[in-house]
């Protein structure tokens, strides 16, 4: 068994971690580019490197999956493999705003058995265990139970034509906070079109499916976790009642894309 405590004093600790580092504290960051349009900055790299650390000594017989390591392919052959994004929206965290966050899931089995999100500049603490719920800063939470699709909450800073009939609302730069949001019933809609990584949603859509969420790829299937190609087509995170028209808005322009 897991030390829950431990872990979530871990996690809360490399959020503390990261926030000394903050620019908005006044630190003067270093940070570059690991391919165009991917930043990273000297943060990634420190709290990748503690929680690697320190996870692995709290549970040592699992494997290792990050944005910021190397990937070895001996985590195919964990059963449990601990799935980590350092920081999930590094561009707003090297800008001083508050958009992101410390993502860490156990997954077991290819699926999330925990999920932790840690957003210290926005004094949040979410976490999830499978089967039994999820809670944002010590309470239970419930998602989104809209069941129309038109007016729909959906983070994003612009929409395009064809979504007109939707809502913006608030959009955090990192994509594990949006996915919360739905779990808050802060927004009752995200969804990507693009191929993006196992690290970037694990934790936040343990905590979004425990909240009572529609969680699925672009074409409306079940997520895995730890595959040997660690990317999925696409994210669909919902209230279960436009989850279905949420699919049917997105799989023509996802079968688009996937193909280019």
């Amino acid at each position: 068994m897991i030390d829950s405590m431990k872990l979530e004093q871990i996690c809360r600790e490399a959020g503390y971690m990261a926030l000394r580092k903050w620019p908005a504290r006044g630190h003067d960051l270093e940070s570059w580019e690991k391919t165009p349009g991917s930043p990273v900055c000297e943060a990634d790299l420190e709290v990748d490197a503690f929680l690697r650390r320190e996870l692995g000594a709290l549970l040592p017989a699992a494997g290792w999956l990050s944005e910021e390591t190397a990937d070895s392919p001996d985590r195919l052959d964990k059963g449990l493999i601990w799935l980590v994004d350092p920081i999930d929206g590094t561009r707003d965290y090297i800008r001083g705003r508050e958009g992101w966050a410390i993502s860490v899931a156990l997954i077991s089995g290819g699926r999330p058995l925990i999920g932790s999100l840690v957003a210290p500049a926005r004094e949040e603490v979410w976490s999830a265990v499978a089967g039994k719920g999820a809670w944002l800063n010590g309470q239970r939470l419930s998602a989104s139970t809209r069941t129309r699709f038109p007016g729909a909450r959906v983070p994003v800073h612009d929409l395009p034509k064809e979504d007109g009939d939707l809502t913006k609302v608030e959009q955090p730069n990192s994509i594990a906070l949006r996915v919360a949001m739905v779990a808050d019933d802060r927004a009752d809609l995200v969804a990507t079109v693009r191929w993006g990584f196992e690290w970037d949603i694990a934790a936040a859509a343990l905590i979004a499916r425990e909240a009572g969420a529609a969680v699925t790829d672009a074409f409306g299937k079940p997520l895995a976790y730890n595959k040997r190609d660690p990317r999925a087509f696409g994210l669909l995170a919902s209230a279960p009642g436009i989850h279905a028209a949420a699919v049917e808005r997105l799989s023509e322009r996802a079968a688009r894309l996937v193909k280019g």
